[in-house]
């Protein structure tokens, strides 16, 4: 089946999904918490079951990996990867910069994704081997370096309080190293603004497969590298992401390694 038609429906969700998120921005809503820090609002609900029932609509034999519910595993070989707000802290605190991230993976390998910000109204998009795009026009990555000239984006995990691996010495080595650093809320739009040429690097820990699915592809698509801290392959699965304009990887792993090494 074309990619298109996948690609059309990611980004009828993600629109739909964005604008209702859009449209309740200044309202009352309800908002619970999953851990000491961490927020689901009914948007987050109300948003995914719009995005699955649009999905299932189309595909009622794909599987659904999403943030908020369990589904059934489908056929077994198509997997949409949704979160459906991501950025809740930054919602639920009425800040102006959160998302809605969607990708498809087929066989285990990523062909689809969409990532809409509903505020700034800039949908992004990819499919493997078909190029990246910010509303229709094609993405390429930034092509600063070295690192000293780098801005690079990165989070926070939401056990930090707790648990010694934070990001906390990643954070202040990176901060001496390169230009700058946002820690701006949501992943997903890092990677997208990445894939934009907006930052030139980006690394976390302890992410989901729904915060990284369709931006790794952007990155991808756009012409840079996204790998583990060690440089080695990436699965959206994994515990670590490092990602680049490709021109300062290395200058990001050699970083990395180095605190790794430190006692």
């Amino acid at each position: 089946m074309p990619a298109s038609r996948f690609l059309d429906c990611a980004i009828e969700a993600a629109l739909a999904a964005g604008q209702l998120q859009r449209s309740r921005f200044d309202a009352a809503f309800s908002i619970d918490l999953k851990g000491a820090k961490n927020l689901v609002t009914e948007l987050d609900l109300a948003s995914e079951a719009l995005i699955v029932e649009k999905i299932h609509a189309r595909f009622p034999e794909h599987g659904i990996l999403a943030e908020e519910g369990d589904y059934p595993a489908g056929d077994g070989r198509h997997v949409w990867i949704i979160d459906p707000l991501d950025g809740t802290t930054n919602y639920a605190h009425g800040y102006p910069w959160f998302c809605v991230s969607i990708a498809l993976a087929v066989g285990g390998e990523l062909v689809v994704g969409a990532i809409y910000n509903p505020m700034t109204d800039e949908l992004f998009s990819a499919t493997t081997g078909g190029g990246a795009f910010r509303n229709g026009r094609r993405l390429s990555v930034s092509n600063r370096q070295p690192l000293a000239s780098a801005l690079l984006g990165t989070g926070f995990p939401y056990d930090c309080a707790t648990d010694p691996e934070n990001n906390f010495d990643h954070f202040i080595r990176f901060q001496k190293a390169a230009r700058g650093i946002r820690r701006a809320g949501a992943a997903a739009l890092d990677l997208a603004y990445l894939a934009a040429g907006r930052l030139d690097g980006f690394w976390e820990v302890k992410l989901k497969p729904w915060d990284v699915a369709a931006g790794t592809l952007l990155v991808r698509e756009a012409g840079g590298l996204v790998s583990a801290f060690d440089g080695s392959d990436y699965e959206v699965t994994d515990h670590r992401i490092l990602a680049s304009n490709g021109l300062i990887h290395d200058e990001m792993i050699a970083l990395l390694a180095a605190e790794e090494e430190q006692p």
